[in-house]
């Protein structure tokens, strides 16, 4: 199973991605489009594990405490790529976001995991593999907050050719 864990937004946060995502859609020539059930934030991705190793994972989530706090969306951009790029919502900075997502992956790394040794960029992947029309202005973000008081762990799959992003069940 490909394996990450992640910040899920609450459904107004979600609703108004969506709206930034279509306008997105509507200005590209082609692309892939997150749906709104994918809409999340990727703390620490973990790629393929096994049944055990989820335990070692879930191990180290609960040994990463964090107070509830406020993040917010930020500014849209891109990651360029050949083939289109990627595009974005980044959120505001954040010194909770960057402690917890820091904890979280030292916690990982004490169970034996691999961690990507990256700066942490926290972003919202909202389209992939995009070609816009020319002369495309990135969208204003209306800064919305939100909190933030659990993270989760994720199986990433592919659904009848969909990618599809789920909760991990026990």
């Amino acid at each position: 199973m490909r394996l990450f864990i992640a910040v899920n937004f609450p459904d107004e946060v979600k609703s108004t991605i969506v709206e930034i995502n279509n306008s997105l859609k509507d200005a590209a020539l082609y692309g892939n489009f997150s749906s709104i059930d994918n809409l999340h934030l990727t703390l620490v991705f973990l790629g393929e594990c096994d049944v055990l190793q989820t335990e070692a994972i879930k191990e180290a989530m609960d040994n990463t405490t964090f107070p509830e706090f406020s993040l917010a969306l930020d500014k849209a951009g891109y990651f360029k790529r050949d083939g289109g790029n990627i595009y974005w919502i980044g959120l505001k900075e954040s010194n909770s976001l960057s402690r917890l997502q820091a904890d979280l992956s030292e916690n990982l790394k004490q169970k034996g995991f691999i961690i990507e040794n990256r700066k942490f960029v926290p972003h919202i992947t909202i389209g992939r593999e995009v070609k816009m029309r020319d002369r495309f202005v990135l969208p204003e973000i209306q800064q919305i907050s939100f909190k933030i008081s659990s993270i989760e762990l994720m199986v990433s799959e592919r659904v009848n050719g969909r990618l599809v992003y789920r909760g991990w069940e026990t």
